[in-house]
């Protein structure tokens, strides 16, 4: 479901940044290109891409140029993304995008070879704008690239393409994936080349099962037209999946036998081990609380099982914690490889070796956040991780044979830090921010995290007003972080109305030490100068690292844990002496706006005030893989019964204060539907409220000239309407 970054949010898996609506250039977030020596790095700049130098920021020279980027008869091409061959004398440019759902995953492809100073386009005569996810052979011979649902790899040579699927379809998926495979497991490209260049393993989808659901638009033309997607709500099969291996020079697929119905788990990661002969495969059963890895021969299929996991609640998959979708920490010339699991209580790193022996290799009460760099040249694992404080995040290291955790971020940069690690382990490029810090980089060396170039790191102690973090216990013993920002001119002797900004569940969490975390993007002008207090707090269930019964206490109870922890949080908030009672609002997107629903729904003795955007209403009608993860299959009426239980609908008739409900009737990702169950809901037991609907708009609700102004205007008015600001 949906957490809010100002004012976007993310559902299920997908993180939509605030400037998510200006991303026509990009296909995902670019990663630094590193060049081979790890001191040096590449960067797209409009119609170029440029050289940098990590150890002196004035050095800068030019890979290519426009003129190098300019096909002959064409304007210069746009560098969105880029890749570079192993050997560096090829770059794979990608431009003219296309959005695919959440990203621009679609496009056209260009190979610039160094030697010959020649700019080529790959797939020119397959529909313009149409590839996905090209890729460079291991080789640097070929091209390879889906192309309205099949596979294609072309000779970089000669130019000659050779289809190696033809069965793909919009519900026959070969190569990339369906809705919610994207939505909810990050899975995207769906295809890897062999070590040896001879073949590509991939993924095939089989949606054909799938019922549509019909999205209406009525705005794009005189009679409104139907756009079908599908989608697998909760207590739905999914969508059966399988993976191939197709030879390139004979265009035939070797399946895989993958143990397991092929509808009743998911593959959400799939890669190549060291050999050309053998893929690396993990599985999930539908609950997703069981985990399996298979190691399969691809010469005849057979996969055998080398370890295997469970969990009484669900079982965060590699897509969760690896970072990259992409890729397999292997260590021991692929011996062995890294796995990260919360066995014990706590996620931590462990070594698997290929017959399933597993060693822990992070011990203690803490969690680790994402693995960042294998450094097996100098015997270390970078990740990150924040053991005393779960709204920071610092750089950590420890042996690769185990043991203690060594801090690398220096003491006094306090708050959020992230890290992009060269390859040689030698620096990195820092980034720092914290609640009211800007973002600030650096290059930095390791270990010892010395400072290189760009801007040292400072934390802006001048900062007015700054949000403070505090915690709050309830009764039920229930311990939270939160923060707040105090009216500017605070006096404590006075009191001020209290807005809740509310998110809680599992995707996301709000209260982080980063910059940004206690604005209000909805809010035109500023709320602490218009005399609010503003607030989170960070329920059970969240995704802070705080250990695993912290976050799967929330396990089939979505919409009971959270919002009971969210509600007697309150309770002890308002017993601040400088506190409004009388005016207590609270908003959120997506699960939080779900959230705002059930706190208006069950606790209207606290919450006076509500804006709900693009909620959840009825549990039953999301997606299967986020919901069945966190509340069960609904297999029979005792499972339905869970996510009838947590649902805002099934207590809308307890609505006593004043509700603004704000849905986009384009929404692909919580469907209009729950807008028009509500609506019915509301109305049955005559309770009154404020609808906007926003006409063929997405989850975003971005598109179309004027939409975000509008809808910060109605959210400022009506927040101010009734629940007005000032102290008293």
């Amino acid at each position: 479901m949906n957490i809010n970054f100002y004012r976007w949010c993310i559902t299920g898996a997908t993180f939509l940044l605030m400037l998510a609506s200006q991303q026509t250039a990009t296909a995902q977030r670019q990663k630094t290109h590193w060049a081979a020596d790890g001191y040096q790095y590449y960067r797209a700049k409009g119609d170029s891409i440029l050289e940098l130098d990590t150890r002196d920021a004035s050095k800068k020279s030019l890979l290519l140029n426009t003129s190098a980027l300019s096909p002959a008869g064409h304007v210069p091409i746009t560098v969105a993304n880029f890749y570079i061959s192993d050997d560096g004398q090829k770059v794979l440019i990608f431009t003219n995008t296309k959005k695919v759902w959440r990203y621009n995953t679609r496009g056209d492809y260009w190979v610039y070879t160094i030697a010959t100073k020649t700019l080529k386009q790959i797939g020119a005569r397959r529909p313009a704008a149409s590839l996905m996810f090209a890729k460079l052979s291991p080789d640097g011979s070929k091209a390879a690239y889906v192309s309205e649902h099949n596979i294609y790899v072309e000779d970089l040579a000669t130019g000659k393409v050779k289809q190696l699927t033809f069965d793909g379809s919009t519900k026959l998926i070969n190569g990339t994936f369906d809705w919610a495979y994207e939505e909810e497991f990050a899975c995207r490209d769906g295809f890897r080349w062999s070590p040896d260049s001879r073949a590509i393993a991939y993924w095939q989808i089989d949606a054909r099962k799938i019922k549509n659901y019909l999205m209406l638009n009525t705005t794009d033309s005189i009679y409104p037209f139907v756009k079908p997607v599908e989608y697998p709500v909760a207590g739905e099969d999914p969508s059966s999946c399988k993976i191939g291996v197709v030879d390139i020079s004979t265009a035939k697929t070797n399946w895989m036998n993958i143990p397991g119905d092929a509808v009743q788990h998911y593959i959400p990661r799939m890669e190549w081990t060291t050999s050309p002969n053998q893929i690396i495969v993990e599985q999930l059963n539908r609950a997703q609380n069981d985990s399996r890895i298979f190691v399969a021969n691809v010469s005849n299929g057979t996969a055998a099982l080398i370890h295997e996991e469970t969990d009484k609640a669900w079982i965060d998959g590699k897509e969760r914690w690896g970072g990259d979708p992409m890729g397999w920490e292997w260590i021991n010339k692929g011996k062995d490889f890294l796995w990260i699991s919360e066995k014990d209580g706590w996620r931590h790193i462990s070594k698997i070796d290929r017959d399933g022996k597993e060693t822990l290799l992070t011990k203690g009460a803490y969690d680790v956040i994402t693995l960042s760099l294998i450094d097996e040249a100098n015997g270390y694992i970078y990740f990150i991780a924040s053991p005393d404080n779960a709204t920071q995040k610092y750089l950590y290291r420890i042996k690769l044979s185990g043991g203690d955790a060594e801090r690398v971020t220096p003491a006094d940069e306090q708050g959020t830090n992230s890290y992009e690690i060269s390859p040689n382990g030698k620096l990195a490029l820092h980034n720092f921010s914290n609640i009211y810090t800007p973002n600030q980089s650096e290059v930095i060396s390791l270990p010892d995290h010395k400072h290189l170039s760009g801007a040292e790191i400072k934390l802006n102690k001048d900062a007015k007003n700054k949000p403070e973090f505090f915690k709050v216990k309830t009764v039920d013993g229930v311990e939270m972080d939160g923060w707040m920002v105090k009216p500017t001119n605070f006096d404590p002797a006075k009191k001020y109305p209290i807005v809740f900004y509310v998110y809680s569940e599992p995707a996301g969490a709000n209260v982080t030490d980063s910059y940004g975390a206690g604005r209000n993007g909805e809010y035109v002008g500023s709320m602490a100068d218009d005399g609010y207090l503003y607030v989170s707090i960070d329920n059970r269930g969240t995704p802070t690292p705080k250990g695993r019964e912290w976050r799967k206490s929330i396990y089939k109870n979505i919409g009971i844990v959270n919002i009971q922890d969210q509600a007697m949080g309150a309770k002890e908030i308002l017993k601040w002496p400088f506190v409004d009672s009388t005016r207590v609002a609270v908003w959120g997107w997506s699960g939080g706006g779900s959230c705002t629903l059930n706190l208006m729904f069950q606790h209207p003795e606290i919450y006076k005030t509500g804006i709900a955007i693009a909620a959840v209403g009825w549990q039953l009608t999301y997606d299967n893989i986020y919901q069945e993860r966190y509340m069960s299959v609904p297999t029979d009426s005792a499972g339905r019964g869970v996510f009838i239980k947590g649902s805002p609908i099934t207590y809308a008739k307890n609505l006593r204060g004043n509700l603004l409900y704000i849905h986009g009737t384009g929404d692909d990702n919580v469907h209009y539907k729950n807008a028009e169950m509500l609506i019915d809901e509301l109305v049955k037991y005559n309770r009154q409220f404020q609808l906007m609907s926003f006409p063929n708009r997405t989850h975003a609700i971005s598109e179309g000239p004027g939409t975000s102004l509008f809808l910060r205007t109605l959210y400022t008015q009506y927040l101010k309407d009734h629940c007005p600001p000032g102290g008293r």
